[in-house]
């Protein structure tokens, strides 16, 4: 799974035809990119750490060209990459009530859920007002596994980034 919010100018990287875009967005493009480039490095699944490792190599290469957050995801896995905005949370037990920031509804989590459930939730915004977001620092790669975070990393290595604030 992959998702992309920003906007990469003149992307056009080369695409060997084993990951070919159905539309013509940058989103779309970047996610063949990155299967392309992984499955090239990667004949099976390999350690998280590596595939963190590259993950950053990859992204610095995309997030030069524009804002390139993303959430990436394999089932097991979710890998996000915060290049200007991206917030984070983590519910576990004791579950509390969460009210949406847009909408006037609110969700008990407690009635949904039980004590051994544990979930990392990331948006570019908070999506409640009630719950403490954490913001992701502009600039970094994280890797959550059941609910926590395993990994982060800076994914500009002594570059001041224009887009970070």
């Amino acid at each position: 799974i992959f998702a992309h919010n920003g906007n990469l100018l003149d992307y056009n990287p080369p695409l060997s035809g084993r990951f070919l875009p159905v539309g013509s967005t940058d989103s779309e493009i970047a996610f063949c990119w990155l299967l392309q480039e992984l499955s090239e490095k990667f004949k099976t699944l390999p350690k998280y750490e590596d595939l963190f490792s590259t993950l950053q190599e990859l992204t610095v290469k995309v997030g030069k060209l524009g804002e390139f957050n993303y959430l990436l995801a394999n089932g097991e896995t979710l890998f996000a990459h915060c290049s200007t905005q991206l917030s984070y949370i983590i519910r576990q037990a004791p579950f509390a009530t969460a009210s949406l920031k847009d909408q006037e509804m609110t969700v008990d989590f407690s009635e949904v859920t039980n004590n051994e459930d544990r979930v990392a939730i990331v948006a570019t915004q908070p999506l409640t007002d009630n719950e403490a977001w954490i913001p992701m620092k502009p600039g970094t790669l994280w890797r959550f596994r059941e609910g926590v975070v395993k990994q982060t990393a800076e994914t500009i290595a002594g570059v001041k980034n224009p887009l970070c604030r």
